[in-house]
């Protein structure tokens, strides 16, 4: 179950892959799954059947719907920059696992995985513009992936770091936070605009979906993806080229 040395080393590329299949959903032109229409995306699909309770109208009901995905994709968005200040752009950017210490500040005294939550609640708001069974695929997908990751980290730091990690574990829960901090903070200083360049494409996402969302075109904010991904990607090649040697 634990993740691979390559698939550790490829994850962002691995990730990148789901997402775009996701999109895409190449098996559709095989098996039809989610039909031709316009709205057949998943933000369409749940605002047709909340109107079908009678609650609201299909109008408003897009409006719940989009609210929704705001919220996601802010929370994405915040819990990954909160997490990304106090791991380091380094080690979030690194191809190969490291170990040096207990990051038990921020969010990590309250959850062990901080940036893989964000990343899951962030993705509920990108799979409103995909194809349901594209939105489905990546969901999945992206959990199982994340947890193979997870899986060889703690394998990793448990031998690396021995009984310091095993009793942050105990402590300090995987993915579920705690509503209180369940370690001491150990005195790590935030790094914010570090992390805030790094999570740039999320906050980016959760910008286009509250400015350009209210317009009701999942084509233009799946565009807007495209334009904070291209982006992302020079900001990350930026932040690769200028991170410290090891």
């Amino acid at each position: 179950m634990k993740a691979t040395a390559f698939e550790f080393r490829h994850r962002f590329w691995i990730i990148m892959v789901i997402y775009v299949l996701g999109f895409v959903a190449p098996w559709d032109a095989v098996l039809p799954l989610d039909g031709a229409d316009p709205n057949a995306h998943l933000w369409g699909v749940l605002a047709l059947l909340l109107s079908k309770t009678g609650i609201v109208s299909i109008g408003p009901a897009f409006s719940v719907v989009l609210g929704v995905g705001i919220l996601c994709a802010g929370t994405g968005a915040w819990l990954r920059t909160w997490g990304s200040a106090y791991l380091g752009t380094d080690v979030m950017r690194d191809t190969a696992m490291r170990g040096e210490g207990v990051v038990a500040d921020g969010p990590y005294r309250h959850v062990r995985n901080p940036l893989y939550l964000g990343s899951w609640i962030h993705t509920l708001a990108l799979a409103l513009l995909m194809p349901v069974s594209g939105s489905i695929f990546t969901l999945v997908l992206l959990v199982l992936f994340h947890l193979r990751l997870i899986l060889g980290e703690e394998t990793f730091l448990s031998g690396k770091q021995g009984e310091a990690y095993t009793a942050y574990c105990a402590q300090v829960p995987r993915l579920m936070p705690a509503l209180r901090p369940r370690v001491a903070a150990s005195g790590a200083r935030a790094r914010w605009p570090q992390a805030a360049l790094a999570e740039i494409f999320m906050w980016g996402v959760t910008a286009s979906f509250a400015v350009l969302g209210w317009q009701y075109n999942a084509f233009l904010l799946t565009k807007c993806v495209l334009v904070w991904l291209g982006v992302s990607l020079v900001v990350r090649a930026f932040q690769m080229q200028n991170q410290p040697a090891a």
